[in-house]
């Protein structure tokens, strides 16, 4: 009974997790899975869902409430990128995130990974073209037991914010990883966003 209860809780905090997720566009997990808690008056427990949970809840979320906008929406999410990706190809991005699995929302914004000796020629790249944007970092893990911090540049396209991370160049090689499962990160060039651009939903 007890463990049914638990199982029960896990599962109400991964959805309420989700929820606040697609209505924030807050990509950050741990700070979701707190709001849940305190939000379903068990801010101490340590009955927590994994981040995979929250990522299917995500999804189920998605498809109980926003079944006919969602994919309209992540189609421009994609579409945008894609003109992104071929703005900056010089420094091979890459679509990371929600963007690219499908669970991106009308709040999310899109995150490109970028290689480049220095990671200035990012920011001269943006000066140049007169794009304003704000300077900041990222804290990514690179092993299961080591995390490293990367610059990163925050830019609008239209109303879609995109988030620049600039990672060396033998980060091609390399993928971070994911903050979902600790496995290297899944990444899509330009040529395989268009791709999925094509797909019917």
């Amino acid at each position: 009974m007890r463990h049914t209860k638990e199982q029960q809780m896990r599962q109400r905090l991964a959805m309420e997790a989700a929820r606040i997720i697609a209505e924030s566009g807050n990509q950050d997990y741990q700070s979701a899975k707190r709001k849940a808690a305190a939000h379903l008056g068990a801010p101490d427990t340590r009955n927590l869902p994994r981040n995979s949970e929250i990522e299917q809840a995500l999804s189920e979320h998605h498809r109980l409430f926003h079944s006919e906008s969602q994919p309209e929406k992540l189609r421009e999410l994609r579409k945008t990128a894609t003109e992104a990706m071929n703005m900056l190809r010089d420094f091979r991005p890459r679509l990371v995130g929600m963007v690219l699995n499908g669970t991106a929302g009308k709040h999310s914004n899109i995150e490109l990974h970028l290689f480049a000796d220095q990671p200035e020629q990012v920011s001269f790249f943006l000066i140049d073209r007169n794009i304003p944007f704000q300077e900041g970092d990222k804290r990514v893990k690179s092993t299961r037991e080591e995390q490293s911090v990367y610059p990163t540049y925050r830019f609008m396209a239209g109303d879609i914010p995109v988030i620049l991370i600039v990672f060396p160049l033998e980060g091609l090689r390399h993928p971070a990883l994911s903050a979902v499962d600790g496995k290297p990160m899944q990444r899509a060039n330009l040529e395989e966003v268009e791709v999925l651009l094509k797909l019917k939903y």
